[in-house]
């Protein structure tokens, strides 16, 4: 889809990418074998090639940050696709408060799962250099809230961020991580199932007071389906984006 992408050059929106859509400039190749396009002078269409030989040396040497700099942000499910074998799943839990704290960072490739935890093996040097090696992170609402607490303690990477929040209101799958996960028929373990949000945080509660890991361990199993589930979630809405968003002449070419 990145390749039928033009909203990445300067000057270039969303109106004038569609416009150049019903044109028949479906993708880069069109653009550049094209002599002269409605709209364009002879410098404005050179620098247009110009962006465009750009972004194939980036899709080349895997290089996301070329895009992260300059595709709106509402748009990077675009570049989910080219860059999800590479992708980060990220959730956090927290405390809340005055004296917040992180308790619970996950990560997923989209297979592997892996906890860090306050008090226990919670590094932000080395979950800095985890971020720094992914090419797109995911989240469900993690502009508004993984990101801001997560930049408190380290770099966060200059990659495109899919926020699926967003992402999934535009494909009319509205409310919570998980009232979207049962509208689409994802799972999870029936104790798991019934907890909310602030049952996390009652958890971690729990573990501070009693020392018992049992909550510990429902609270990791509670992050784990939270970020797992992303990449499920996101692999239906950027095919359900994709459906709505690119008109009819451009999906014969997707």
């Amino acid at each position: 889809m990145i390749r039928k992408s033009f909203a990445f050059i300067d000057g270039i929106g969303l109106r004038k990418e569609r416009n150049l859509w019903k044109a028949g400039i479906h993708d880069w190749d069109t653009f550049l074998s094209a002599r002269k396009i409605n709209g364009f002078s002879n410098a404005r269409k050179a620098y247009a090639d110009r962006q465009i030989h750009a972004a194939k040396k980036a899709l080349y040497e895997n290089d996301s940050a070329f895009f992260a700099n300059k595709m709106p942000p509402c748009e990077s499910w675009r570049l989910y696709n080219v860059f999800k074998d590479e992708a980060l799943y990220l959730d956090i839990e927290s405390t809340v408060g005055k004296n917040w704290a992180i308790t619970v960072v996950g990560l997923s490739d989209g297979y592997e799962y892996g906890s860090m935890i306050k008090g226990m093996n919670l590094n932000f040097a080395l979950l800095e250099k985890q971020l720094a090696n992914c090419k797109i992170l995911v989240t469900f609402n993690g502009l508004s809230f993984d990101i801001p607490m997560l930049s408190k303690y380290i770099a966060i990477p200059n990659v495109p961020h899919l926020d699926l929040k967003h992402a999934c209101a535009r494909v009319s799958l509205k409310g919570g991580l998980k009232e979207i996960e049962r509208t689409l028929g994802l799972s999870r373990t029936p104790l798991i199932d019934n907890l909310h949000g602030g049952d996390a945080l009652t958890l971690w509660k729990m573990y501070r007071v009693t020392g018992d890991d049992h909550y510990l361990k429902l609270l990791v199993e509670y992050n784990e389906e939270d970020t797992v589930n992303l990449r499920l979630i996101a692999d239906y809405v950027v095919k359900e984006l994709a459906n709505k968003q690119f008109p009819l002449e451009v999906k014969a070419y997707i």
